[in-house]
């Protein structure tokens, strides 16, 4: 099972919604975030100027780095679900996992002293239509939800029909992000390698 996120970049405004639905929903305070958007450029020269927005979160990769460095296994992967997940219990802040992903879509909650990140909002895992919040509360449905395995999934048929417009993050360390974006010329051409970045802190 490979239950991941595709997010539609033609689609995305950078509002931020999404960050707000995943800080209500898990309950987060100030200076704690599991997703954020960046801006990715502007490249090019003038006048033929691009730029798209970026949310980024926990690719969900199938190599995960973040597990394969964590001390204590308390970065794993749900047997059931597909998803990487942190068992805080077993989490010593030792912040390996940090260094083990080459996102930075893991963070530090400085009031419990262990990791943060996405989980797909694994605890509505037994909803009927389960849906992370970011989904559901995407003003622009830039987002959506599934299990790629399954043909027949929203996030399956959505990567299907965007074909040579579904893209992958940069993977310098082999991790296999499932991740998917989708990103056609009409908008930017995507950026194969990292470029600037310019990050909106809105909290």
């Amino acid at each position: 099972m490979k239950n991941t996120l595709v997010i539609d970049l033609d689609r995305c405004s950078g509002c931020d919604s999404c960050v707000a639905a995943c800080k209500h929903e898990n309950q987060m305070g100030l200076g704690v975030v599991r997703n954020h958007v960046s801006a990715v450029g502007p490249v090019g020269t003038f006048p033929d100027i691009e730029m798209y927005w970026l949310p980024m979160q926990c690719q969900q990769c199938e190599n995960p780095g973040c597990i394969e460095v964590c001390p204590t296994g308390a970065s794993y992967r749900d047997e059931e679900t597909g998803v990487v997940l942190v068992n805080t219990e077993d989490c010593i802040g030792c912040e390996s996992c940090l260094k083990g992903c080459p996102y930075g879509v893991r963070h530090m909650d400085p009031k419990t002293n262990t990791i943060e990140k996405c989980t797909l909002c694994y605890q509505r895992r037994n909803d009927e239509n389960w849906e992370p919040a970011c989904v559901h509360n995407c003003c622009c449905g830039a987002r959506v939800f599934g299990d790629l395995d399954d043909p027949e999934s929203a996030a399956s048929k959505a990567v299907a029909a965007a074909g040579e417009n579904a893209h992958y993050l940069w993977d310098p360390a082999s991790l296999s992000p499932t991740t998917v974006y989708i990103l056609s010329e009409k908008t930017a051409k995507w950026q194969d390698e990292p470029v600037e970045v310019t990050r909106y802190e809105k909290q």
